[in-house]
C-alpha cells in the first residue's frame, strides 16, 4: 500500500471483526513502508554509519520501532517475556539528543542487518498474533489492548519522517534512487508573499477522550488562550525569501535566532540551511533523501 493511500484507522466502528481487520491492514501497510524506506540504503556499511553526530547509525532506527511494539505491549502485560533481549536493550533508548542518551558508540555491539531483519519478522509475527487473539471492543479507547497496537503504528509512523531525514545526511554513495521515493518533479516561479492580519481572539487547543482517532497522551485535555492580533505570511517561506537571509548574513547575526537555535547553528558552524549544498557559481542545490537537484526556488 502506497504511504499516500495510509489512512488511521478510526476507533470506532459497528464491527469488531472489521476493524480487527483493518487495524491488521494498518499494521502491516506501516512496517511494510518503513522497511522500504530503507532499501534506499546502497550496502549494509550505510546502516552503521552515523549521519549526524547527535544520532545512532539507522540500524539503531531499523531496530527501534520494532522494540517500540515489544515495550508497548509488555508494558500493557499483554506479552510476558522479551522476544529479543539483546536486540530489546541496545534499540530502546537513544532517540534524542538528551544528557541521558548514550551515544558512545564503543558501547554498542550493533547486531548485523539481516539479524535485525529477522527481529523484525519476528516482532511482525508476534504483533499479528496479538491483533488476532485479543478482545476488541468499540470504540477502542486507552484501557483497549489494541491502543498500544495503534500507538506502535502511530509512532513507527512518526519515524518514517525522521530516518529519512537521517538518510538524506549520509554521503550519496551510500544511498541509492528508488522508484517507491520519487523527487517531487513540481517547481516553478516562487510566488510574491506578503504579511496579512490575523484579528486576535480567544483560541480553544485540546482533544477530548472519546475523540474518533488516536492520540497522543499530550493532546488531550482543553487550553484556552488569548491571542493578540498579528500578522502572518499568506505562504511558507520559499527557498528564494530565505536566501536574501543567507545572503544578508543572518547565519552570522544572534539576534535573529532562538538561544536553542543560536545554540544548534554554532555547533553545527552553519551557514546555511541543512541540506543546501553549496554550489561553484555562489548557488545552491539541494539535497534530497537520495540525489542532489537544482535548488527549487518556489519549495
Amino acid at each position: 500500500m502506497a504511504l499516500t493511500q495510509m489512512r488511521s484507522p478510526l476507533l470506532t466502528g459497528a464491527s469488531p471483526a472489521e476493524k480487527r481487520e483493518e487495524i491488521r491492514r494498518y499494521f502491516h501497510a506501516t512496517y511494510d513502508v518503513y522497511e522500504q524506506l530503507f532499501t534506499v540504503l546502497s550496502s549494509d556499511d550505510a546502516y552503521y554509519r552515523r549521519a549526524d553526530p547527535l544520532r545512532h547509525p539507522l540500524i539503531f532506527y531499523y531496530g527501534h520501532t520494532a522494540t517500540f511494539f515489544v515495550n508497548k505491549l509488555i508494558l500493557a502485560k499483554i506479552l510476558n517475556q522479551r522476544i529479543n533481549p539483546h536486540c530489546e536493550s541496545i534499540f530502546a533508548i537513544g532517540v534524542d539528543e538528551m544528557s541521558w542518551d548514550d551515544l558512545d558508540e564503543r558501547n554498542y555491539d550493533w547486531p548485523t542487518v539481516a539479524e535485525v531483519s529477522a527481529y523484525r519478522d519476528e516482532v511482525r509475527r508476534v504483533v499479528d498474533e496479538a491483533i488476532t487473539t485479543l478482545p476488541l471492543t468499540l470504540p477502542i479507547d486507552w484501557n483497549s489492548p489494541f491502543w498500544p497496537i495503534l500507538m506502535g503504528c502511530e509512532h513507527e509512523r512518526i519515524h518514517l519522517e525522521t530516518s529519512s531525514v537521517l538518510i538524506r545526511q549520509l554521503p550519496l554513495a551510500m544511498v541509492q534512487s528508488s522508484d517507491d521515493w520519487p523527487v517531487c518533479p513540481r517547481s516553478g516561479e516562487a510566488p510574491r508573499n506578503e504579511l496579512l492580519p490575523v484579528t486576535g481572539g480567544t483560541v480553544h487547543l485540546g482533544k477530548d477522550r472519546d475523540h474518533r482517532l488516536y492520540g497522543w497522551d499530550n493532546e488531550y485535555g482543553h487550553l484556552a488562550a488569548e491571542v493578540a492580533a498579528f500578522r502572518a505570511a499568506r505562504y511558507l517561506a520559499t527557498n528564494q525569501e530565505f536566501m536574501v537571509f543567507v545572503a544578508d548574513g543572518g547565519y552570522q547575526e544572534q539576534r535573529w535566532w532562538t538561544d536553542e537555535g543560536w545554540q544548534w547553528r554554532s555547533y553545527r558552524e552553519a551557514e546555511h540551511p541543512l541540506f543546501w549544498v553549496p554550489a561553484g557559481d555562489g548557488g545552491y542545490r539541494l539535497r534530497t533523501m537520495t540525489e542532489e537537484i537544482v535548488l527549487p526556488l518556489d519549495w
